[in-house]
């Protein structure tokens, strides 16, 4: 029976990664940067429209907030401005063209400063770019604090908490000995 046990356990261990890669992937993040410049792009099911890549199937406007990190590095990040709508993930974003307006007047000044919130990961073999949520100016920089991921995770720790106690409370109940009950309390003659 150890091989049950080291076999439930590595299955937890990799279920418990995979949900932290959707986490890490799917929860909002914010970054300070300078927006460097703004374009809109045809794109496909493939991904961005080109002599290489024609287009084979339906296509759609994408819009980019090219971006540039405010630390020493100085690094470069493309983002993208697509509306999630009802789908999933759920942010029920609408407003990519406002925020593309935002981020274009942002771009003019070369000191304004703007916060991003955004969801995703950058995978430029993949062509894979994070999209943002929302874009703000801002004078400091410092990262906001991310109260939508302290409360969500919160939240989860309760209930992983509560699920765990309750399935405890179910096992040690269902590992007591039966008893039979004449000999809890034995009739009286």
């Amino acid at each position: 029976m150890p091989w049950v046990k080291r076999t439930i356990g590595i299955l937890s261990l990799v279920l418990i990664a995979l949900a932290a890669l959707c986490f890490h992937h799917y929860l909002p993040r914010h970054e300070i940067v300078h927006v460097t410049g703004v374009e809109v792009k045809r794109m496909d099911a493939d991904g961005v429209i080109s002599a290489e890549n024609p287009a084979d199937g339906p296509t759609r406007d994408v819009y980019f907030i090219n971006t540039v990190s405010t630390d020493s590095k100085r690094e470069v990040v493309v983002y993208r401005n697509e509306d999630t709508g009802w789908g999933f993930p759920w942010y029920f974003k609408f407003d990519s063209a406002d925020l593309q307006a935002k981020a274009q007047d942002y771009s003019r000044d070369p000191n304004q400063l703007a916060v991003i919130r955004y969801y995703g990961w950058r995978f430029q073999i993949f062509s894979m770019f994070p999209n943002i949520t929302d874009i703000k100016a801002t004078t400091s920089k410092s990262e906001p604090l991310p109260i939508f991921n302290i409360i969500f995770f919160s939240v989860l720790l309760i209930l992983v908490i509560s699920a765990t106690l309750l399935v405890r409370r179910k096992l040690r109940r269902s590992n007591r000995p039966m008893v039979p009950r004449d000999s809890v309390n034995p009739p009286s003659n």
